[in-house]
């Protein structure tokens, strides 16, 4: 399985939000972040911490997709 943040970025956009604002307004690090638009496995304390600011659940950020189905990973720009 992988894990998708598609979801999130989406949010983002509709929100009109910058993904800076947002790791500023959670106090996610940098790299944490990075580890996010790679779509890489992050703690659960991240996830709430973001769920926290957009005031949503784990399910509206993310995705999991089994290995063999094809994805598209792009992020929508800002």
């Amino acid at each position: 399985m992988q894990i998708s943040y598609k979801k999130l970025w989406i949010m983002l956009a509709e929100r009109e939000m910058s993904k800076a604002e947002l790791r500023k307004a959670a106090g996610i690090a940098p790299a944490t972040f990075t580890k996010l638009r790679r779509n890489q496995e992050v703690a659960l304390s991240v996830l709430l911490k973001i769920a926290d600011v957009l005031d949503c659940d784990a399910a509206d950020m993310m995705s999991f997709v089994k290995d063999n189905d094809p994805v598209d990973w792009a992020e929508p720009s800002e």
